[in-house]
């Protein structure tokens, strides 16, 4: 009955039904071969998007999204944060395709669609009377990272933050001042305060300067060499440097150096970090699409090449990456990744790097933050005459190596 009232409110918004999205088939269904590249990551866009976006339209997130964690003893707890992890998320990762002009007609139909579930989402989400409204910071310190995330879509997608309705923008900016009060630990999380800052500046309205510059100054003094950054003092060797610090931190210093010429020279340097980082990231995309399973957070899957995903997107990539390459890497990680056990029979995503693997999880993991996998989509905000998506096909490092091409050699910076 319940699942019935859901489809029900769904048709009174002029939404697809969850069961029949126009995209969504299994991966082996695509032949990439026949130019098919950019149906297949919208395939995989709509299998994350629809779930989530389609029921917080409808206020039931919360009651449709299953939870897991690590364990079952922390469901409760990460219950107060994981759907927040998964709006925020999801939409930090398509933020780009919602902004983008699209020529496509049957794409062009499909973003609108998402777009209009998008706003109606934001509005549920930071409504205190609706069922959806979400954990912006009531309780524990997780929301600023997600608070973040959800500001990072909206700085990606000026489209959504102009879209929305005046009283709505005032709750989107009630919610994320409710931020202000947590206070991150000295690691990778000074640039979620950050970012939403960021936000703040990008809409003219009042910011704190200093949760900016302390998160800009702390990077300099943590960078560690060959476009490497420590998560804190220390360096751990996992993909913080693409989940979070890199991206986090380009954009961040891209908004705030217009406002401050003073930043302008910090901007350039952490560009020739960035650059270097890219050429690691496509490194480590093995010839099969698979990549080292090494450090916390690995249940992310392809949130790895966040990153990569957005230089390619800003058309920042090296000059020895050509565009092509980066989407044939890309596209051969959503290829691995994307394995059935991936989702449960209702299509939310469950924990794992390859299929269902729980025990890869930490104790903060739970079903929203694995929604972190979209931010590989990132291109799709590019259309598809531009050279990402026309060129012809490109072996990428790994499989050029692997088939004999005689390649310059790799040097630090």
């Amino acid at each position: 009955m319940k699942r019935r009232r859901f489809i029900q409110n769904a048709g009174l918004l002029g939404i697809a039904p969850l069961v029949t999205p126009s995209f969504v088939a299994e991966a082996s269904e695509i032949s990439l071969s026949t130019g098919n590249t950019r149906k297949f990551w919208l395939n995989y866009l709509e299998k994350l998007a629809d779930p989530i976006l389609t029921a917080l339209a409808v206020d039931q997130l919360k009651e449709k999204m299953p939870v897991e964690a690590k364990e079952p003893s922390m469901v409760n707890d990460r219950a107060k944060y994981t759907h927040l992890e998964a709006f925020g998320r999801l939409l930090a990762g398509i933020a780009p395709w919602l902004q983008a002009d699209q020529s496509n007609a049957a794409e062009k139909q499909l973003q609108a669609k998402y777009f209009r579930l998008a706003l109606k989402g934001i509005e549920n989400a930071t409504n205190p009377a609706a069922k959806d409204y979400m954990n912006w910071g009531d309780e524990g310190g997780q929301p600023l990272v997600d608070a973040s995330f959800f500001a990072y879509a909206l700085i990606r997608c000026p489209k959504l933050w102009n879209s929305l309705e005046g009283t709505v923008q005032k709750n989107v900016i009630t919610c994320l001042l409710k931020t202000h009060k947590i206070k991150p630990p000295e690691n990778n999380w000074i640039l979620f305060a950050a970012m939403i800052e960021a936000f703040f500046i990008s809409i003219n309205e009042s910011f704190d300067a200093t949760k900016i510059e302390y998160a800009i100054n702390k990077h300099k003094e943590w960078y560690k060499g060959d476009g490497m950054y420590g998560d804190g003092a220390e360096f751990h060797w996992d993909y913080y440097n693409s989940f979070v610090i890199h991206p986090y931190l380009y954009d961040v210093l891209k908004i705030v150096s217009v406002k401050n010429a003073v930043f302008e020279p910090v901007r350039q340097q952490v560009l020739k970090h960035n650059l270097r980082y890219a050429i690691i990231q496509e490194r480590l995309i093995a010839a099969d699409g698979s990549y080292p399973p090494i450090g916390r957070s690995i249940t992310y899957r392809m949130g790895a090449f966040h990153h990569l995903a957005n230089m390619a997107l800003q058309h920042q990539l090296p000059q020895q990456l050509n565009p092509a390459q980066v989407r044939c890497a890309l596209t051969a990680v959503i290829k691995k990744n994307t394995a059935k056990e991936m989702f449960d029979d209702n299509g939310w995503l469950r924990i794992g790097l390859y299929g269902h693997q729980p025990s890869l999880a930490e104790g903060y993991i739970s079903t929203g933050s694995l929604y972190l996998c979209s931010a590989i989509l990132l291109p799709l905000g590019l259309p598809e005459s531009d050279p990402f998506w026309s060129a012809p096909d490109e072996e990428w490092t790994a499989k050029k190596v692997l088939n004999g091409v005689d390649l310059a050699a790799d040097h630090a910076l």
